[in-house]
């Protein structure tokens, strides 16, 4: 019947749509692997190298423990460690920023010259007393006097740093920290010249040893007056380009 022969046509219709709908929808597995985008595994695509980061060398212009702790704290070791040897004389009526200024620089240009191409870190902390520069203590009666201008009162420490990058450019800081030491009797300075640690130290004490019982307070840098100003050396190594061996957990960059 007439009907009935459109019944089968529709329904040969619909399963050949059917048909051309599941060849859309579902291709077989093969086709589906042949049409993905190629990645490296597979070997389709070249291998890029990752860039390569030039080496860079560091180079500190000191034999001083404390700078080598100082910079271990941030995560910096040395390549090298490398004493200047200048005459640290203060000059006739020069004052302490100029000292300590002077003294870094002279200190990283004799040093930088010895070891090309590497970023050469060099500091001097200057111990005043008003125009009055104290000297290192190299023998109880120096070691003696200082303590005993120092005492009640209130000194400043000057931080002298110059980084000289692996181009020969200098970059510079002067940094100033206040300490004020408590009135010391004559029991405690004798105790303190007993202990010895003031020897080749700047104003005769120091600070991260038994001096800290002695210090009522500080204004400023802590670890300038130990040694080396970690703040303003972090500073003056980032703006120079120097890659940092650990992640920056505080800014966000990432270790190279």
């Amino acid at each position: 019947m007439q009907t009935l022969d459109l019944g089968r046509s529709g329904v040969h219709l619909g399963h050949h749509v059917a048909s051309r709908v599941r060849g859309r929808v579902a291709k077989p597995a093969q086709a589906r692997r042949d049409e993905r985008p190629p990645d490296a595994s597979d070997g389709a695509w070249p291998r890029v190298a990752a860039a390569s980061q030039p080496a860079q060398r560091f180079v500190l212009a000191s034999a001083s423990p404390r700078r080598l702790a100082l910079l271990a704290q941030i995560g910096i070791v040395p390549d090298a460690g490398d004493a200047a040897d200048i005459d640290e004389s203060p000059r006739k009526r020069e004052l302490p920023t100029a000292h300590a200024a002077r003294l870094a620089e002279a200190k990283a240009t004799r040093v930088a010259a010895r070891h090309a191409g590497a970023f050469v870190l060099a500091a001097d902390t200057v111990v005043a007393v008003g125009r009055r520069i104290l000297p290192k203590a190299e023998d109880e009666a120096a070691a003696r006097a200082c303590l005993a201008l120092l005492s009640g009162r209130r000194h400043r420490v000057f931080g002298g740093v110059v980084l000289i990058d692996p181009a020969g450019r200098a970059r510079r800081r002067l940094v100033r920290s206040e300490v004020v030491v408590k009135a010391l009797s004559a029991e405690e300075i004798e105790g303190y010249i007993a202990s010895g640690e003031w020897r080749g130290k700047a104003g005769g004490y120091a600070i991260q040893g038994r001096a800290a019982m002695l210090v009522r307070a500080i204004h400023g840098s802590y670890s300038n007056i130990v040694g080396l100003p970690l703040f303003e050396t972090v500073a003056l190594l980032r703006g120079a380009g120097f890659r940092f061996a650990v992640a920056d957990t505080l800014t966000g960059e990432a270790a190279l």
